[in-house]
């Protein structure tokens, strides 16, 4: 009989590893949940050690691959403060390209979120997916990222969740990744 598909909505803190496992014996994000109760669980996609916010953690294959694949370019949107105070011009070359670790990289949409003396928040977000992807889209401004909080992920937010915490998905949220993997599965003739 198959395992029941678990989907759980987890805000990772900074200071832990997105993994099931460490040799360097750092703190991992699977230690934020019980130890008993629920089937063996693993991350989808990456947040660095250093990044905090929505991270999902299934027992479902096939929606992680839906999620993460490049070709299905889910959406996933980050609040970032950068170091100084990106003009216009700045914020247009995220959306535009900028090239990296020979790369080309890109934001869907940028928006600002606030200014203060010496940094700025940023929404951006992207559908590529590549390693370090924002950070390095910021690096490459002139702008470094100072912090970073993935605030959404596809249909899915981060909302009020406290730093730390998990919690199931809501009945609409699933509805939301069923109709995301129907998409997703190719039409059977």
């Amino acid at each position: 009989e198959a395992e029941p598909r678990v989907t759980l909505l987890l805000h990772k803190p900074a200071g832990y590893i997105t993994s099931r496992a460490d040799p360097e014996g750092r703190p991992i994000v699977m230690g934020l949940l019980p130890r008993t109760g629920l089937p063996r669980l693993f991350p989808v996609g990456r947040l660095d050690w250093d990044s905090e916010g929505l991270l999902l953690l299934t027992n479902d294959g096939e929606l992680a691959n839906i999620l993460t694949h490049p070709r299905h370019a889910i959406p996933k949107t980050y609040h970032v403060k950068v170091k100084g105070l990106p003009g216009a011009g700045a914020l247009q070359r995220l959306q535009d390209g900028v090239p990296s670790e020979g790369e080309r990289l890109w934001a869907t949409e940028v928006a600002l979120l606030s200014r203060a003396r010496e940094n700025t928040w940023l929404a951006i977000t992207i559908e590529q997916g590549r390693t370090r992807q924002v950070r390095r889209m910021c690096e490459a401004i002139g702008h470094p990222a100072l912090r970073l909080t993935r605030v959404r992920l596809g249909p899915l937010e981060l909302g009020t969740l406290p730093r730390g915490q998990w919690r199931p998905l809501t009945p609409a949220e699933r509805r939301a990744l069923e109709a995301l993997r129907r998409r997703a599965r190719p039409e059977r003739p």
